[in-house]
């Protein structure tokens, strides 16, 4: 190990040190997550700026500094699956009319599929207003090489068919699904979680003797689960920095300039979806602001991360201790959130893609014979997108065939897709909590 990647590395663990007296000082998480954001961007950039002609020493450097943000990452993910299991059984166990759990499964996916196909909309606006099309984008090495990549994925999901991402859906074997092996693993999660939960209700029922220890014991594992997503969640600043360093220290100015119109053009749409969630919010009566302010920890996290699914642990708790929501609804929002009508992934990126591909094959993409369809679609196959980075590739590989359309345009976004999917993530989650909360005030919990 160099002299050089030593120095970085004690500066880094430094700025490690200056988050933790930061945090002593302020109360606020949101804060003290932004300060982490700031320090870890700030680290990346002068990584890019001193070892501009030596990438093998950045890559050195990120390899141990990865091991604070990936491991961070890591932890949620350990939490996820029991935090999905556990809090299932638990609502399902501690409802009181056990048939509302239908009407708030049907709440919470309505508000996600709905918001889905607004998004879809605000894509084909933006894309329109833009005047973006994939005239001008260049094929390079890379590009060339995500392609073959991409033909081999596109023959994966071409026959896959809405009956049989539905039966995706069911727990044939818990065990494989509670280690997350599958892209629709959380929804089979929540299906077995709810199948124990109704199980143990029965078991109540007809054991009156049994209804205690049930209730203690599930009351138990639910807080000790909590217990361990606190633990973790306190040391989001640290991971944020992690991330954050990596990601900065890994973008490249020159294709982000190349690529700059179709940049600004996804964050305008991602900022006005987070402004239809706002309006969506103030509809049933709750503060757009205090509401992003709330979320604003989950939010950085999801930007920094990249990953909808790891967001889960922090979305849950911030859902039921600052927005209010009941844990039942929380944790189904949360959950189906992270695969199912992703705002960002699913909805506004395959939509933009579509419109600026369907001129290059003849296909007048302003007529309501594109637009209706291209929604249509989009809705349906927001279902099992895969809550990590790289669920929105996924998304336009079903959307664009199903239109008629050539993927080869995704291959060309390569180079600028971890930036733009920081922002799709943090819209996703929002997506998942605006559902949370219009839920459980449609519901009258609050």
């Amino acid at each position: 190990m160099s002299l050089a990647v030593l120095l970085m590395l004690a500066l880094f663990v430094s700025l490690l040190f200056a988050i933790y007296l930061f945090s002593q000082k302020s109360s606020s998480l949101s804060r003290t997550v932004l300060f982490g954001l700031v320090l870890g961007s700030t680290f990346g950039l002068a990584l890019q700026f001193l070892f501009a002609h030596s990438p093998e020493t950045i890559k050195e450097i990120l390899s141990w500094v990865s091991v604070v943000g990936k491991g961070y990452v890591g932890l949620l993910k350990m939490i996820i699956m029991p935090l999905v299991l556990i809090f299932m059984i638990a609502a399902v166990v501690k409802l009181e009319n056990q048939g509302s759990l239908g009407k708030i499964s049907f709440i919470s996916i309505s508000v996600l599929l709905f918001t889905t196909a607004i998004a879809a909309l605000v894509g084909i606006a933006v894309t329109y207003g833009f005047d973006l099309s994939i005239e001008g984008l260049v094929s390079g090495t890379r590009e060339a090489a995500r392609m073959d990549t991409l033909q081999s994925k596109a023959a994966n999901v071409a026959d896959l068919s809405v009956p049989q991402m539905l039966l995706s859906f069911i727990p044939e074997n818990p065990f494989a699904d509670l280690s997350n092996q599958r892209s629709t693993s959380i929804i089979a999660t929540v299906i077995f979680g709810v199948l124990v939960g109704i199980a143990a209700r029965k078991v109540m029922l007809e054991k009156t003797e049994l209804a205690s220890p049930i209730r203690n014991g599930v009351n138990a594992l639910q807080a000790t689960v909590m217990s361990l997503v606190r633990m973790v969640i306190a040391l989001t600043p640290y991971g944020v920095a992690g991330l954050m360093a990596s990601v900065v220290a890994n973008s490249s100015s020159s294709d982000i300039l190349n690529l700059l119109a179709f940049i600004v053009a996804s964050y305008v749409a991602i900022l006005l979806m987070f402004v239809v969630h706002g309006l969506l919010l103030s509809l049933v009566g709750v503060n757009p602001k205090h509401y992003f302010e709330k979320i604003w920890p989950v939010l950085t996290f999801a930007f920094s991360s990249r990953s909808s699914a790891a967001s889960i642990p922090m979305n849950v708790d911030v859902q039921i201790n600052q927005l209010k929501v009941p844990p039942a609804i929380a944790n189904l929002s949360a959950s189906f959130g992270a695969t199912i009508g992703q705002n960002g992934c699913a909805g506004i990126y395959p939509a933009m893609l579509a419109m600026m591909v369907a001129p290059s094959v003849g296909i007048d993409p302003l007529t309501f014979e594109f637009i209706l369809p291209l929604i249509g679609i989009v809705v349906i196959s927001s279902f099992g997108i895969a809550g990590v980075g790289g669920g929105a590739t996924f998304a336009a590989l079903v959307v664009l065939p199903t239109m008629g359309l050539p993927i080869e345009v995704v291959a060309l976004l390569i180079s600028i897709e971890p930036l733009i999917d920081m922002a799709r993530t943090a819209l996703n989650v929002s997506g998942a909590m605006t559902s949370g909360v219009i839920t459980s005030k449609l519901m009258k919990t609050q």
